[in-house]
């Protein structure tokens, strides 16, 4: 094994722990403190990059921490999986943060600093997470998440912030500990270890029915990945401001929860014994409903965070679905899924963001003409949301399309209604909001003749006011990203391909 790779293994996660010591030092000097934090992030892209790189000169990278008890360890592992979740997390981070220096700035966010604190811990537990060499790890870097971003869905310290924090915590805390936990104690005792294995632990005369229990444990336990009925903290942690909204859908949280899906699925259980167990197909259609119910429920939001929300739960559904589907083509989907989606909904939120910051609206019924004065801003939102839907020329279109067709190779045809209707309500409730942004004139949103004029005279259309330039450059970043993953998909989909054997 390459021992340098290997201490960059390491330093991926601590690189992101001692830069939030660095910050907090740095706390009373906002450029100093800033210039930290970017430079925290261009490291970890180095070191991940690198890692990269080595993997696919088919060097292999693990590391061992500690062990508790034997064959219980803290150890750390490389494989396509996490390369990919890395890959998106590390990059985004630095993203997200040019975008939070103009937001945070321009709104005068109080907290600056245990802000930028709160989402270096983040990532280093999502780097931990990534790389984790079993569900031990994962569970406790899983937990560490939680508990660093509560202060962030919190940040306005506001009643409403505090009670939407009560609910982020509590589902999450919740499930992880009365389910997860369970879950994993119940693994260790039946299979013998919790190491991430291509193909499985279970061996094939395992009881079917209560390694069926176990996976809806699993589903239910991994409350990051907001199945419903366990879903409610995520739209109850749209409080926080734009850009823990960004880290929430896109960089950390719930990102972890669908690859957590997905390890367990491929790692724990392997797609052969997943395909047989009784209980696949009600959580394949416990993830279907969840799809279609939270793009309903998405078109009825006049709020665009809350919409945005309930559109990431469905979304998250997409990546349960092609996992629980048990074939190559529903974990590629789901695979590249994370990062097609990862790079859109940030870019959603990043423009939500951005017209709060400039105009001061949150209501959609309230948006109609303002591309007017932020062309930039709303073409980029029509751009991710075509990714979203799952059209070309977005990046968006390849992980639907690997999604269908595993639908139609395991022939669960009401699966594929199901991700068919849920595009077609992506297409309702998020292309309106471009047209009436560009046409106010052909809108019938809400708005009589006399509104929308006087709306005009407020948005006269060579008054350009778009986002605060390091804002701005975030947005245009994700938005070539979206596009770039359609014309340039052959890296995410070799890292996707390779998840099926666990390695490059």
């Amino acid at each position: 094994m390459n021992i340098t790779l290997a201490l960059m293994l390491q330093l991926t996660i601590v690189i992101p722990l001692l830069s939030t010591f660095a910050i907090v030092v740095t706390g009373k000097y906002p450029n100093l403190r800033e210039s930290v934090t970017i430079a925290s992030c261009l490291i970890l892209i180095f070191l991940v990059v690198n890692l990269y790189q080595g993997v696919l000169a088919g060097e292999s990278i693990s590391v061992f921490w500690w062990e508790l008890l034997p064959g219980l360890s803290i150890s750390f592992d490389i494989e396509p999986l996490g390369m990919l979740f890395a890959l998106i997390a590390s990059f985004l981070w630095l993203v997200t943060t040019c975008y939070a220096i103009g937001y945070m700035r321009s709104h005068h966010e109080k907290n600056q600093t245990r802000f930028y604190a709160c989402f270096a811990i983040a990532i280093g537990a999502v780097m931990g997470l990534a790389f984790s060499a079993n569900l031990f790890t994962l569970f406790i870097f899983y937990e560490v998440l939680t508990l660093s971003t509560y202060p962030l869905v919190t940040h306005a310290g506001t009643e409403k912030a505090k009670k939407g924090g009560r609910t982020y915590l509590g589902i999450l805390l919740t499930t992880s500990i009365v389910f997860f936990l369970l879950a994993i104690v119940i693994t260790w005792f039946v299979a013998g270890t919790l190491d991430f294995t291509p193909g499985g632990i279970f061996t094939d005369d395992v009881d079917k029915v209560l390694t069926g229990m176990l996976l809806v444990l699993f589903i239910f336990g991994i409350g990051k990945a907001a199945i419903m009925p366990f879903h409610r903290w995520l739209p109850a942690a749209m409080v926080a401001p734009t850009p823990v909204s960004s880290l929430l859908h896109a960089v950390a949280v719930v990102k972890a929860g669908v690859f957590t899906v997905l390890k367990v699925c491929v790692f724990i259980f392997g797609l052969d014994l997943l395909a047989v167990l009784p209980t696949t197909q009600f959580l394949l259609y416990l993830a279907g409903a969840s799809v279609l119910l939270a793009s309903i429920i998405a078109m009825r939001q006049d709020n665009l965070k809350a919409r945005l929300a309930y559109s990431t739960i469905s979304q998250l559904g997409y990546v349960t679905i092609g996992a629980l589907l048990a074939t190559s083509s529903g974990v590629i989907g789901s695979s590249m899924h994370i990062a097609m989606h990862a790079f859109g909904k940030i870019t959603l939120f990043f423009c939500a963001g951005a017209i709060l910051v400039t105009l001061h609206k949150s209501k959609i019924s309230d948006m109609r003409g303002i591309g007017l004065k932020m062309p930039i801003t709303m073409g980029a939102f029509f751009i991710a949301s075509l990714s979203i839907i799952g059209v070309p020329p977005t990046g968006g279109t390849w992980s639907k399309w690997y999604l269908m067709m595993g639908t139609i190779e395991t022939e669960q045809f009401v699966l594929m209604v199901i991700l068919m209707l849920s595009s077609l309500l992506n297409i309702a409730y998020l292309l309106p909001i471009s047209f009436h942004a560009f046409f106010p004139k052909l809108s019938r949103f809400n708005a009589s003749a006399s509104s929308t004029k006087s709306l005009e005279n407020r948005l006269p259309i060579f008054d350009i006011k778009e986002a605060p330039l390091p804002s701005l450059i975030a947005i245009v970043v994700t938005t070539l990203g979206c596009l770039t993953l359609f014309v340039y998909p052959q890296p995410l989909f070799e890292l996707a391909s390779a998840v099926l054997t666990g390695r490059e």
